[in-house]
């Protein structure tokens, strides 16, 4: 047998080199620039430290920081090792648990000591000062391949007695590997790492903000000190992150929601909206929208129940793969006594239903479907509950009681390419009428857990990328992307990633391809042959769920709203309260054409309830005085403009009903 491996790099050439060379020695034959550049390899495609040495025949990729979405997933990585490392530094007796990186960062997970208890924001300077002397000390980061034994002893010998259990439980077969931060601190971890901590940009890195979290995401678990950081590959890039995060916060929808009284959030109904009138107005007006739109795409409305017995959830497969994000209920009538348990433990189960899918089948399959009766599009406004934990709750971003957009689509194999690029042409126009012009196509493949044959996934996927192929937008301008594993159990499926105001990428449209449901429900139509065949059943959204979809809408606009969307159109203002007949009657003129209009008759400045009005959004004020009731005129300022227009009556109405048009009628008015 030969000692010399085959390296074969991304240009077709070969190297052969001695067992024991690593992507650090290639780079360096190649030549001393790329050497000093190169911070990783993906070695048969995987991902691996540039001091790995090949342990075969290899096809070799070295990894630059102009490779933004690896590198920066490295020195996430990296950061999160070193801010557990200063920790152990500065808090002896802290154990170490996990330290994931993350979209735009890092965190980890500690468990202080009892006399020290949770840290504390006021603690995280001195943590990043720790961190930045472990970086300059540019300590090199060697990966070793430890006994499974010999690991878990010396975990519990540190005291370190969650990195032990952790160890105990990872599959029999999976080598377990550790990573040495210079001689004095390791950590268990599965890699790839950056050479040394010093190829980290000591000021590219914050900690943000510190919080708890339950050992393995178990409620019943011990709590955990979470302390999370934001890591970048350069100072530059860190600095317009931050900013980013800054405009953010101006723009929170759950602080916006309250200044604009749109809508709270209580305890009593944790992951619940309560809609206040302004709030609910934007979601009727969303709702209208989307019902047109629908309508005009040739989709069927349909109302299903809220709950179904578990037998049908069982057949569905939700049963078994999403049981413990589902409300159930007992199907019996609870006991009234004060004394004895509330009920009985003996009833068959019942479940609120988590989504409306099921229950889209349960229709078709009422009487008999013909080839020529497809496709049958099924559209639903659709309530779901989902058992979300406390902790995930995030405002009307994440909820436990949503509303989706909700949509099915039953039809023949030769029509799923036309119909899912059909969805993606009404997706793309309902994206540009809300504002958002720029979004990217992901396709999710096949996860390791699924329902049906390998046949039905390929077929499944091939379809979908074909449709997105023959929409035109399966290019670099659209995002194109495919994600091994991110598809649903039972079908793959496109994403849709909207880009708001800031930069911010939000997930919410979505299509599958699914066979698998209408097998596991015996969804049937009659063939051409007069024989009966499966539907291919296509799952589809736009918006996602309109909670979260009017969050979203809140910080891209930042609350101010489109006039269509805006919950107050306009407000009638005085200067002088011998103007308060006056303003009532243009409110009432303009409500009778159509505007949602308020009047602010109270004995304040005009400046006050300018800067006031201004402050809740209100896109038009109109101000109205003695002269302006004399002459029949108005003076409008509009939101986020210093000009002030004289209008008369009759302009102003013609105007603003031009303005909060709805996009799609003004298109066909």
């Amino acid at each position: 047998m030969s000692d010399l491996f085959r390296i074969t790099l991304p240009d077709g050439s070969v190297r052969e080199v001695a067992a024991g060379t690593t992507p650090a020695d290639v780079a360096a034959a190649i030549g001393p620039g790329l050497a000093k550049v190169a911070i990783a390899a993906r070695v048969d495609g995987e991902l691996r430290d540039i001091a790995r040495p090949f342990e075969g025949d290899a096809t070799l990729a070295l990894v630059t920081t102009r490779d933004e979405a690896d590198a920066l997933e490295m020195a996430r990585h990296d950061f999160a090792h070193v801010l557990a490392e200063a920790v152990q530094q500065i808090f002896p007796g802290t154990q170490i648990t996990f330290g994931p990186s993350t979209d735009d960062g890092f965190y980890y997970d500690f468990a202080p000591t009892p006399e020290h208890g949770p840290f504390t924001e006021e603690e995280l300077p001195a943590i990043e000062e720790a961190m930045r002397g472990i970086i300059r000390a540019d300590k090199p980061l060697r990966r070793e391949v430890w006994d499974r034994a010999t690991l878990i002893s010396r975990w519990r010998q540190q005291g370190e007695t969650f990195k032990a259990e952790w160890a105990a439980e990872l599959p029999g077969d999976e080598p377990l590997t550790v990573y040495w931060s210079g001689d004095d601190w390791l950590d268990m971890c599965r890699g790839p790492h950056l050479a040394s901590t010093g190829k980290l940009a000591v000021d590219a890195f914050k900690l943000t903000r510190v919080s708890g979290a339950y050992w393995r995401g178990d409620q019943n678990n011990a709590m955990l000190s979470r302390i999370y950081g934001t890591g970048w590959l350069n100072k530059k890039q860190l600095d317009a992150h931050l900013m980013m995060l800054e405009e953010a916060a101006k723009r929170d929808h759950r602080k916006i929601g309250a200044e604009m009284d749109l809508f709270h959030l209580q305890s009593e109904a944790h992951g619940s909206v309560f809609w206040h009138p302004k709030g609910y107005r934007i979601y009727r007006e969303l709702e209208a929208y989307m019902r047109r739109r629908i309508d005009a795409a040739g989709y069927a409305e349909v109302k299903t129940p809220q709950v179904m017995d578990a037998k049908q959830w069982e057949q569905s497969g939700h049963w078994g793969k999403y049981r413990e994000n589902m409300f159930v209920i007992p199907d019996e009538v609870p006991n009234v006594d004060d004394d004895g348990p509330v009920i009985s433990g003996k009833a068959e189960w019942m479940a609120l239903k988590p989504m409306n899918c099921p229950a889209h089948v349960l229709i078709f399959r009422q009487g008999i479907k013909s080839y020529r009766d497809l496709p049958l599009r099924m559209a639903e406004m659709g309530c779901c509950h989902r058992n979300e934990p406390h902790g995930a709750l995030h405002g009307i971003m994440r909820v436990r009681q949503f509303t989706q957009d909700d949509g099915h689509i039953f039809c023949r194999e030769d029509q799923i390419v036309e119909e899912v690029q059909q969805f993606c042409d009404l997706l793309d126009g309902v994206y540009k009428d809300l504002g958002f012009d720029s979004y990217a196509i992901k396709l999710a493949l096949r996860p390791e857990k699924r329902f049906g044959t390998e046949e039905m996934w390929d077929q499944a996927e091939a379809e979908l990328r074909n449709a997105v192929i023959a929409s035109g937008r399966a290019t670099a301008d659209y995002g194109w992307e495919e994600l091994p594993g991110e598809g649903a159990f039972y079908a793959p499926k496109l994403e849709f990633h909207l880009t708001d105001a800031i930069g911010r990428t939000w997930q919410c449209g979505t299509i599958q391809s699914d066979r698998v449901l209408p097998e596991r429900l015996d969804a049937t139509y009659v063939g051409a042959d007069g024989e009966r065949h499966r539907p291919v059943m296509l799952h589809r959204a736009i918006l996602g769920t309109y909670e979260r979809f009017i969050g979203i809408l809140i910080e891209h606009y930042a609350g101010r709203f489109p006039l269509w969307l805006a919950p107050v159109q306009a407000v009638v203002a005085t200067i002088v309260s011998d103007a308060d007949d006056y303003a009532h009657a243009v409110a009432t003129k303009l409500a009778a054409a159509g505007i949602r209009v308020e009047t602010d008759l109270r004995n304040e400045k005009i400046n006050y309830k300018v800067r006031e009005h201004s402050l809740a959004k209100v896109p038009n004020l109109i101000v109205v005085g003695k002269r302006e009731a004399e002459e029949g005129t108005v003076a409008l300022r509009q939101l986020g403009s210093e000009r002030q227009q004289m209008l008369a009556m009759d302009d102003l109405i013609a105007m603003l009903r031009r303005d909060a048009m709805p996009p799609d009628l003004a298109r066909h008015p």
